[in-house]
């Protein structure tokens, strides 16, 4: 057995593969790329699905591919297993419609058993699958493997929903006797027992069928295009070969664990595995995340990202690790990573600004999560589910912390409502995505539709004929009402690259269509969606395909706006800016990008001068079709979730913005007219967006704002715009020292409301007790008279009401002597509930709101008898 290296590993299996006939794809970004069903690309299929499910027709029929993933389901096992990871590569070979089990079967083995490969001995190796499976048993045995190593499975069938499903069958290695303590033998596989002796290396599905929710499989129809998706694990193929216990101690891991021993108080060794491990997965995950343009947020990809590292942290402390520190991490996984994900080196300083401040933040967050708990535990025996949830969800803390905070405290923890509300968290995360499929099923006739169809640019009316019609997809052979039409050349661009499709008509002597919505066909024939006003649209028909040529145009000026925009942004902010999407229509733009820091007003102005000024310049556009090696030379930039063949179309204004782009762009700058910024805003964390308009709705744009700016002039009184600034400030001016003087106003009247109650106090337990209701007195006002009483007596205890029926602030203050039995907190919530309302605070302070000024007196009342 060859002991290889995790990238030794890698360049074997696409070497293999590529031997016999398959096309090496890139792997994708972990980020999906116009895939709303899916979170993270979680599987080497994942990013090929448009090709299995006939979405698109793939470059080749045979591909193979390393592929990084995530999957979180179940990251609270990471670290305590062997083989669980949120981050992981998947080794894969894909058939598309071309060879199936007869090809599939024999190559896995020779890559695994042949001496040139893996070496891995035929009798390690064991084989599952499904019973009705009688082909795949057979194919097993003829590659000479012994009938006691075949092991059939019921549960070897693959099937998400509707869409291609198929048995499957999987490749285990038995690490031997040393991993089964309890000798129990093939037993483990055969009644799938979780162990660590028989791993799972790779598993190949047979995607023949297309499964219908409802239907017994028995029934499922056989797919147009049979496929084949395989899935081996790095991680553990490396752990195999290189005869590690566990995939953390391969080359894969072991650079980060030894990092992280420099900043453990101990070493990597039981019992303090698990944290290492943990450290170890989820900077990688991270780390690649971040470089792929995820970032931190409060929801979806970015919440889980948070978590990693949160977790990541609460780990760290357990081996002596109480601040932040993975983002120190980042230069060993990239030293680890780089000569087979080059494009890590590039984002290093990116993703170490965004995780160091993430850590800095936790840190933060933790103190203000500690303060919540020891609120929510006042006065209280048990912490409910819900709270503890709270804290976990919100505050990134852990139960076990939560359970030792409340121990000292002597509260306990409903530890079963805890779970239900994690249980409640899954299905909505599950829900969110359930209305997206995750494969689709396959259009027959649009995938067979290989007809070819010219798209041009020039948006001039343009005569075409009609060479395909299809009705939800399937072929028919006219339309009279509604349905989809592919032409042999057109002029209506198909929506793409965050520009959306062209509206327009088509028309004959007999013919009126409406063109509502223009997509790409699984084999990029524009497909175009229309309406039929008139007549009956027929294959072989010839019609004027007439473009909505003003909401073209617009369209191309906000294009071309948004890449000068780009350019802007890395003039004035850095050469750290890297697109994170875009939309453009007619209306207006929208650019999103990587940016941790705030935008100053001098900044945006700086940004849109940028971009005027190269408008102003009347650049001359220069777009060329070109090998994607020479487009890289010239420095153009590329959307990083976007996947680019051999040629590329390149746009490019002089040596101000080159671009890779399909869009609509205009001629020169100048028909752009005029840019003008609309808005700029956070919309996670280190991703900002800016709106922008151009031509009329620039225009349109500055005279909104001069129409506020008018009304602002005639609010002021002032004669014309240009007061508006001076009549503004004096204003503000006398607003402040109106301000100022109510303020001296409530500070004597709250001085001569606390004289008059200084004759006030009582004697309850031994302190000294004012009790009040203030009338009219606001919550500022209380508080003012509550520090003036408490200065009066050293020992006392003051509740104070004011304000009048439906809304009566409350204030209560303690100091001195009663704080050893009493807080003012308990007090105001006694107080608060007695008249209806809510509230809380300090010990020695609290404030709140009533409703009920019949309940006045009662609750007074109850105040005093809670003195202790």
């Amino acid at each position: 057995m060859k002991k290889l290296t995790g990238n030794e590993i890698r360049v074997m299996w696409l070497d293999f593969f590529k031997s016999k006939g398959h096309h090496v794809e890139k792997g994708a970004s972990l980020i999906p790329y116009k895939d709303p069903s899916l979170l993270w690309i979680n599987s080497g299929v994942a990013a090929l699905k448009k090709y299995m499910d006939g979405s698109e027709v793939p470059p080749s029929r045979r591909i193979t591919n390393v592929q990084k993933s995530i999957r979180t389901n179940d990251m609270d096992n990471v670290g305590y297993t062997s083989r669980h990871h949120t981050f992981f590569e998947m080794l894969g070979n894909f058939s598309i419609g071309d060879y199936f089990r007869k090809e599939v079967i024999p190559w896995a083995f020779e890559i695994l058993t042949s001496e040139k490969y893996f070496a891995m001995p035929v009798d390690k190796l064991y084989f599952t699958y499904n019973p009705s499976d009688k082909e795949t048993h057979d194919l097993w045995k003829e590659q000479g493997v012994a009938e006691d190593h075949l092991i059939p499975l019921e549960g070897n069938y693959w099937e998400i929903g509707e869409g291609p499903a198929g048995p499957n069958t999987e490749v285990f290695f038995d690490r031997g006797e040393k991993y089964d303590p309890e000798h129990l033998g093939i037993k483990l596989l055969k009644e799938e027992i979780e162990n660590d002796r028989y791993i799972e290396i790779w598993g190949i599905v047979f995607s023949q069928y297309n499964a219908v929710p409802g239907t017994p499989r028995s029934e499922y129809k056989e797919l147009p295009s049979k496929n084949i998706d395989t899935g081996a694990g790095l991680e553990r193929i490396a752990s195999v070969l290189q005869e590690t216990p566990s995939n953390f101690e391969t080359d894969l891991f072991m650079p980060i664990i030894k990092e992280v021993e420099k900043l453990a108080n101990v070493k990597y060794e039981a019992p303090y595995l698990t944290s290492y491990r943990v450290i170890a997965d989820h900077i990688r995950a991270v780390t690649f995340a971040l470089s792929d343009g995820e970032v931190f947020s409060n929801e979806g990809r970015g919440y889980v990202l948070r978590r990693l590292v949160r977790r990541a942290m609460r780990f760290a402390k357990k081996i002596g690790i109480n601040r932040p520190f993975m983002y120190t991490l980042i230069p060993t996984v990239v030293e680890k990573y780089k000569d087979f994900y080059p494009e890590l080196s590039s984002r290093v300083n990116v993703i170490t600004s965004l995780l160091k401040n993430e850590e800095e933040k936790f840190i933060k967050t933790l103190t203000s999560g500690e303060a919540l708990l020891r609120e929510m535990i006042e006065s209280k025996k048990q912490l409910s589910g819900k709270d503890a949830f709270k804290l976990y969800d919100t505050f990134g803390f852990p139960l076990d912390l939560t359970k030792e905070i409340c121990e000292e405290n002597g509260v306990k923890v409903d530890e079963e409502g805890f779970e239900k509300e994690m249980l409640l968290q899954k299905e909505r995360a599950r829900n969110a995505r359930s209305g997206e499929q995750s494969m689709h099923k396959q259009s027959k006739d649009l995938l067979d539709f290989t007809s070819k169809s010219e798209f041009t640019y020039d948006d001039a009316p343009l005569k075409a004929k009609v060479i395909g019609l299809f009705k939800d997809g399937e072929k028919v052979s006219s339309l009279e009402d509604e349905g989809e039409v592919v032409f042999d050349k057109t002029n209506f661009y198909a929506e793409s690259g965050g520009e959306v499709a062209d509206h327009g008509k088509v028309t004959s002597k007999d013919i009126v269509a409406t063109v509502v919505d223009v997509q790409k066909a699984p084999n990029k024939q524009n497909l175009h969606f229309v309406k039929i006003a008139k007549g009956t649209l027929k294959v072989g028909d010839e019609l004027l395909l007439e473009v909505d040529h003003e909401e073209r145009e617009f369209v191309k000026r906000n294009h071309s706006a948004t890449h000068l925009l780009q350019s802007a942004l890395v003039r004035v902010l850095g050469d750290h800016i890297k697109q994170m999407g875009s939309f453009v229509s007619s209306e207006y733009m929208r650019f999103d990008f990587t940016q941790t820091e705030r935008i100053s007003e001098i900044q945006l102005d700086q940004i849109e001068n940028e971009v005027n000024r190269m408008i102003a310049e009347a650049i001359p556009s220069n777009i060329r079709v070109l090998p994607i090696e020479e487009a890289n030379k010239l420095g153009a930039k590329a959307f990083f979730s976007e996947k680019y063949g051999d040629s590329v179309r390149v746009v490019a204004f002089g040596d101000e913005s080159i671009e890779f782009c399909g869009g609509c762009h205009v001629e020169n700058t100048k028909d752009i007219g005029l840019f003008v910024i609309e808005s700029e805003e956070s919309i996670a964390s280190g991703v900002r967006r800016i709106q922008g308009r151009t031509s009329i709705g620039a225009y349109e744009l500055l005279k909104e704002k001069e129409e506020m700016l008018k009304h602002t002039r005639d609010a002021l009184g002032a004669k014309s715009v240009a007061e508006v600034s001076d009549r503004l400030q004096a204003t503000l001016s006398e607003k402040a020292n109106l301000k100022k003087a109510n303020e001296q106003l409530l500070d004597k009247m709250a001085q001569l409301v606390a004289e008059s109650l200084m004759d006030s106090y009582e004697e309850v337990n031994g302190y000294k007790l004012i009790t009040k209701y203030v009338q009219g007195m606001n919550l500022e006002s209380l508080n003012k008279i509550g520090d003036i009483l408490k200065n009066k007596h050293k020992d006392s205890i003051i509740a104070l009401i004011g304000g009048d029926q439906g809304d009566l602030p409350l204030a209560v203050f303690i100091s001195g002597k009663p704080l050893e039995n009493n807080k003012a907190g308990d007090l105001l919530k006694a107080l608060a509930t007695e008249l209806g309302g809510s509230g809380g605070g300090r010990p020695n302070m609290a404030n709140g709101r009533g409703k009920e000024k019949s309940k006045i007196e009662s609750g007074l009342s109850k105040v005093k008898g809670l003195i202790k």
